[in-house]
């Protein structure tokens, strides 16, 4: 294999430190993003006159080919390459002879990886955008059609007032919309042209970087050449915007895996979505769920490691930064599994509305609801807070709950009440009295859907 270095050498490499080494069997996933960085390299170097035209377009017309064969299958990368660029440049003195060999000018590696990492991370961060904007209608959908179902709400995981299962599923909308925007400020940041920078000081040949930058749809170019190759800034508010977005399907998850066992039983989850016991034939288990929630923990160590690869690194490139890739590919692989897998888990669940409902009974969630009755009525509310307190005493050393009570009885803790409180003791009328921006009533419900469906429509 034609090496991109080695006059300077007399020796061979060892097999074990090429082994060691070579990055060819993570990082052949960018050859398309390095064919399409090489073409437009080529253009401009034809475009300036670096190169003749004929040299520029004869390149060019072969890396397309180049590309086109890869994509059918036709050929493949040769597994004996250093790295994909080394693969890349091999197969293309193949097609076109000794003129590959003038690709390379006014280009390193080292910008060359960079610019082919930005590509592909841009790509991802498009198709990983338009993934959590399903995942996000799916969330709307489902909660257009249980706007009207009660279930506990719950705070350190004691009931604590009910609502409506709607506003429980769009609270995952809205965390999701801020991994959208999260994603799309990232890709502003990321979409910034390292190519040009060289090896680590520019080059000295009359280059047109900006021409470049248009060409592959770069928003600006890197000012600083130190900076330019071994900035992977990018890669780590990626893999941070994905351990964010990670622990927020895991927290779906965890709540999917309470509510599917029997002591909640408020979800019963598709066959298709879930597996089995070797041992137990009873057992239908949430494995989607439980590898969402484990897999997270893979998210969170990608970012470390790539965290701990940069944080003492001299200007500029170093091969620790060949480290950047597998964390980064592992991420994008897990999210580009679990986004769809816990989707589909969500589409085809049946909710147990009425499940959901009979727990609420003598829970005592309405009790909030009584403290704010006396409140609308004067009474300070530490004062009416404690009153309900009494009530509730009341009735666990009776052992009924707050519903089984009448006027005569709630009288007795405040002559405030009068027979309007009844009502405010269903499960349903408490729910639907918390009318504010962003509570729980069906029209605030609808009106947040409103806002759901209006934030799809519009871009990060």
């Amino acid at each position: 294999m034609r090496k991109l270095w080695g006059g300077r050498f007399e020796g061979e490499t060892d097999a074990l430190i090429a082994q060691l080494n070579n990055s060819l069997p993570f990082d052949r996933r960018l050859w398309r993003q390095d064919i399409r960085g090489s073409i437009a390299h080529a253009t401009m170097l034809g475009a300036t006159g670096i190169l003749p035209q004929e040299e520029a377009l004869k390149i060019v017309e072969g890396l397309k080919a180049l590309e086109q064969e890869l994509a059918e299958g036709r050929v493949a990368l040769p597994e004996d390459a250093e790295d994909v660029h080394t693969a890349i440049e091999s197969l293309l003195y193949e097609r076109i002879g000794d003129v590959a060999g003038k690709l390379h000018t006014a280009r390193s590696r080292n910008d060359q990886v960079a610019t082919d990492l930005r590509l592909y991370l841009r790509d991802v961060c498009d198709a990983l955008t338009e993934e959590i904007k399903g995942f996000q209608q799916t969330l709307v959908a489902l909660a257009e059609r249980e706007i009207q179902t009660v279930l506990p709400g719950f705070t350190h995981l004691q009931h604590a007032q009910p609502i409506s299962l709607a506003h429980h599923l769009l609270a995952y909308f809205w965390m999701l919309d801020r991994d959208r925007e999260r994603l799309h400020d990232c890709r502003k940041r990321l979409n910034r042209l390292p190519l040009g920078a060289g090896a680590l000081a520019g080059t000295s040949f009359p280059i047109d970087r900006r021409r470049v930058a248009e060409l592959l749809g770069f928003d600006s170019v890197l000012p600083n050449s130190l900076d330019a190759v071994s900035d992977r800034d990018f890669a780590v508010e990626f893999l941070s915007t994905a351990a964010i977005l990670g622990m927020h399907l895991s927290r779906l998850a965890e709540e999917i895996i309470l509510w599917n066992s029997p002591e909640f039983g408020f979800v019963e989850l598709d066959d298709s979505v879930t597996t089995g016991s070797s041992i137990m034939p009873q057992k239908k288990n949430p494995d989607v769920a439980e590898l969402v929630r484990g897999k997270t923990g893979r998210l969170y160590g990608n970012l470390m490691a790539l965290l701990t690869v940069l944080k003492g690194l001299p200007l500029a490139y170093n091969k620790d930064l060949q480290e950047d890739k597998e964390p980064l590919f592992d991420t994008i692989d897990t999210l580009q599994l679990v986004l769809p897998a816990l989707r589909r888990t969500l589409q085809t669940a049946r909710f147990r509305t009425e499940r959901m409902k009979a727990v609420l009974e003598g829970d005592f969630s309405t009790a909030t609801d009584l403290a704010d009755y006396l409140a609308r009525r004067g009474v300070p509310f530490r004062e009416a807070h404690a009153v309900v307190g009494r009530i509730v005493r009341h009735c666990l050393e009776k052992g009924i709950g707050l519903e089984a009570l009448d006027v005569a009885t709630l009288k007795t803790f405040s002559p405030l009440f009068d027979s309007e409180v009844l009502a405010l003791l269903t499960p349903y009328a408490s729910m639907a009295s918390r009318t504010s921006e962003g509570g729980t009533a069906p029209e605030a419900l609808r009106a947040q859907l409103v806002c759901a469906r209006q934030r799809l429509a519009e871009p990060p």
